[in-house]
């Protein structure tokens, strides 16, 4: 049998410059305000929201089955909370048996922690290890160039020991035209203060660099960063776990009533940041008083320019069929994304391929002749492609609230 084309009708699918409400796809999207056609299997989504596939800006995908990590209330900068963790690496029961678990498990659980929050692509900051084609259903970011951070230029980072790279060389490397990604800037004290004039010193600060965290970013520093066209990547959770009050507020929201357009969302891995992206975004209105119009953009449209992943993070005819649809708990799509939790997500789509969603998006996984089998999401029954919860069943390290029944 043929793969067919699906047409999501009574549906309010967000494109740019307003609505539509009915959505054809099938590896691509065909049409969107048109009719079904022939052939195509038809499904009433009785208003629910189509929104294009989230993008988390930056995570450390091997790192997600820890847990909160930290052995003080707070710290100056990232320097002194990394000296703190590596005793425990060696000492802490928990932690050795978590390092113990193949690579290809560990990865796994941060993708799977990105795709039930739908989240269809991931910005890894770490090298692209050979096992994601294996174990990722999402879309990794992999054409990129990226160091760790200054304090980290020489130390190990990667899971295979791999060092975080000379700042200059790792920038001088990055491909044409593709990002290049560093922690800069982690933390509130004056160490943190110095690294935007140390980087932009070396020549990095360019319209290609995207850097992560940026929180003791001052005003001046702020405007050159705006000013060659650089993009930031903000993971509040992570920096209110790690330095307290005192990094609530990025300059960027001090300066402006809402955030420009080139700030992204980002989790950090769950050693210091959330769960998974729609946590995230709760933090993030928490922490100030942005629009939800302006949060869905820094997870959708700002990360895919900003990771220069074309036309991801926007719906349109021709883009891959990377998706998300959410139940109409509210007249505004983005209002709705932000009272969303991962049991709420009615179906992930990524290149056409349903990958999980409720058993009413049954028709579509028929569809597109995926397999599916049931998958329990935090005490809700859901379906999910077959290949992924065989995946989950033979996973050493279980992720909470998930289970293959």
């Amino acid at each position: 049998m043929w793969r067919r084309p699906v047409s999501l009708i009574h549906a309010r699918v967000v494109i740019d410059g307003g609505m539509a409400h009915s959505l054809r796809f099938a590896s691509e999207i065909l049409g969107v305000d048109e009719p079904p056609r022939r052939g195509d299997v038809v499904v009433d989504l009785d208003g629910a929201f189509v929104l294009p596939g989230l993008i988390n800006a930056h995570d450390h995908l091997e790192l997600n089955h820890y847990g909160p990590q930290k052995c003080r209330n707070r710290y100056g900068n990232v320097s002194e909370w990394v000296n703190d963790m590596r005793p425990r690496l060696s000492e802490d029961p928990a932690i050795r048996d978590g390092t113990k678990h193949a690579l290809g498990d560990r990865l796994f659980i941060g993708v799977l922690k990105n795709l039930l929050s739908g989240v269809t692509s991931v910005a890894h900051h770490n090298p692209y290890y050979r096992e994601l084609r294996r174990v990722s259903p999402i879309r990794v970011v992999r054409r990129c160039g990226w160091a760790h951070s200054f304090d980290m230029e020489h130390e190990p980072v990667g899971a295979r020991g791999e060092l975080g790279g000379e700042m200059t060389t790792r920038f001088l490397d990055t491909p044409a035209g593709a990002p290049f990604i560093v922690h800069l800037a982690e933390g509130i004290d004056d160490a943190a203060r110095t690294e935007l004039d140390r980087f932009d010193a070396l020549g990095c600060l360019a319209p290609h660099t995207v850097l992560v965290h940026g929180v003791a970013i001052d005003e001046a520093g702020w405007n050159r960063v705006e000013s060659s066209g650089a993009g930031v990547v903000w993971c509040p959770a992570s920096n209110q776990f790690l330095f307290g009050d005192a990094a609530r507020t990025p300059i960027w929201a001090r300066q402006r009533a809402c955030p420009p357009c080139n700030v992204a969302l980002g989790t950090d891995s769950r050693l210091t940041g959330a769960r998974d992206l729609l946590d995230e975004l709760r933090v993030a209105q928490a922490s100030l008083p942005l629009a939800p119009t302006d949060l869905l953009r820094m997870v959708t449209s700002t990360p895919a320019r900003l990771l220069r992943l074309g036309d991801a993070g926007r719906i349109s005819v021709g883009a891959p069929a990377d998706i998300c649809v959410l139940p109409s708990s509210s007249d505004d799509p983005a209002a709705a994304l932000l009272k969303a939790s991962r049991r709420d997500v009615a179906l992930v789509v990524v290149g056409g391929k349903p990958l999980t969603g409720s058993a009413a998006m049954k028709p579509v996984f028929e569809a597109r002749r995926v397999v599916a089998c049931a998958l329990i999401v935090d005490g809700v029954s859901k379906l999910a492609d077959a290949a992924l919860v065989g995946r989950i069943g033979r996973c050493p390290i279980q992720e909470p609230g998930i289970a293959a029944p």
